[in-house]
């Protein structure tokens, strides 16, 4: 199994290209299954969940085909084979649970596996079948897996959510495109990704109104056509690395990056100290002088501070000058990378969804564990700054959601490698 080695080596300077967003990719995948035309996706990020969710895909008969390196897809639905996916697939990556509303849209039947445990908390997926529900399907629990069936079609409906949740959001949105009639969101998830989604559709023929907002109002539509839809930029790589040179020193150019994706995380940034401009080719972010400073931070949903960036900012608040209080309000079991941080020297202390990071002068390297995917980065992050060096483990949760971190750092000048597992 890979490690990560990284040995703190003064500040970053140059260049980070930010890849296409991984959240995104996975929806608009997902999402073809609604049109029987060829979907062709561009700026694709070339990972780990995309081959899983390719997986998945090809598991119900659509065809994919890797263009320009991986960077553009071509997907065919055109001959679906089957409308069960299953757990061994679908166990792999939560993400796959999206196949469901295009499935039973489509087919009028879908049975999908349930998800199963995550690391990084629970997770449950009742407001998806929820608003299945709503919109006239049969669901029923069965050896694990959801049965939905709606032979005569979808029909409009309201749905409020008790919580905007980004993947019911989604999962409903696509569902509803071809149902009858019109459906109305209520406190529907916001994020960036899913008003891609909502673009994305409305390109293939949807009539999809008010993504971005809390009220998405969707008319039905007969059938939805083919597309090309490049994929927006990475807004969860792009604050990971927003982070880099204010723990390394430095300053960074992010291509592709843009504010309005991050809009409060980047103004916690230039409290800690962050100058953040906008260039012709995205943003440069350079750490001012004198040390971080100290930043309280509260996870919510978007335009909210991110959960996804949580585990980053904590590992730079660790060197702050003073005590910040983060509290994670989106998932339980999301601080697992605070024991690993304290073996780095940090002063980080946890109780329930709280955590009270003291800052200290340096860090020290070690040999530290990943957890999950933003945990395992977190650590990274940590060692730029680190005396000595830090050996992250368990990498392959690095893997599923960043395009060569090791080869991005290191272009900027930090000194890290990646060292094959025995």
């Amino acid at each position: 199994m890979d490690s990560i080695i990284v040995r703190g080596n003064g500040p970053l300077n140059g260049q980070i290209p930010i890849a296409g967003a991984k959240n995104t990719s996975l929806k608009l995948i997902a999402a073809s299954i609604l049109t029987e035309e060829p979907v062709t996706l561009t700026n694709v990020p070339k990972l780990a969940d995309i081959r899983t969710i390719s997986d998945v895909m090809t598991s119900l008969g659509v065809e994919i085909a890797n263009l320009q390196d991986g960077r553009v897809m071509a997907i065919s639905a055109a001959n679906l084979t089957s409308h069960k996916a299953e757990y061994d697939l679908v166990r792999k990556l939560r993400a796959s649970f999206q196949v469901l509303g295009p499935l039973l849209a489509r087919n009028g039947e879908a049975i999908v596996s349930l998800p199963g445990g995550c690391a990084i908390g629970a997770r449950p997926v009742d407001l998806h079948l929820d608003a299945l529900t709503a919109l006239g399907a049969k669901v029923d629990l069965k050896d694990g897996y959801v049965h939905a069936s709606a032979p005569q079609g979808l029909k409009g409906c309201e749905i409020d959510f008790r919580f905007a949740s980004v993947g019911a959001t989604e999962n409903a949105m696509a569902a509803a495109t071809l149902a009858k009639g019109t459906t109305v969101i209520k406190n529907a998830a916001r994020e960036p990704d899913t008003v891609a989604l909502a673009d994305c559709l409305n390109a293939m023929g949807a009539q999809i109104e008010g993504a971005g907002t809390s009220t998405i109002v969707i008319t039905g539509v007969d059938r939805l056509h083919g597309v090309t839809q490049e994929v927006l930029t990475d807004r969860i790589e792009m604050g990971t690395f927003m982070v880099a040179p204010m723990i390394a020193g430095g300053s960074v150019e992010l291509l592709g990056g843009s504010l309005d994706l991050i809009p409060c995380f980047a103004e916690k940034m230039t409290q800690a100290g962050a100058i953040i401009e906008e260039t012709k080719l995205g943003l440069k972010v350079t750490k001012g002088d004198g040390p971080i400073k100290a930043v309280d931070a509260v996870t919510e949903p978007f335009p909210g501070f991110p959960t996804d960036l949580q585990a980053q900012f904590m590992a730079m608040m660790c060197l702050c000058d003073g005590t910040a209080v983060l509290e994670e309000t989106i998932f339980e079991n999301r601080f697992m990378h605070a024991p690993e941080l304290l073996r780095m020297g940090a002063n980080v202390e946890v109780q329930g969804g709280t955590a009270k990071v003291t800052g200290v002068k340096r860090m020290k390297g070690a040999p530290v564990m990943a957890t999950d995917l933003r945990a395992s980065v977190s650590l990274i992050l940590a060692g730029l700054a680190a005396d000595g060096e830090t050996q992250v483990n368990r990498v392959y949760h690095l893997d599923r959601g960043y395009e060569r971190v090791e080869e991005k750092l290191r272009a900027v000048g930090a000194d890290i490698e990646r060292v094959p597992g025995r």
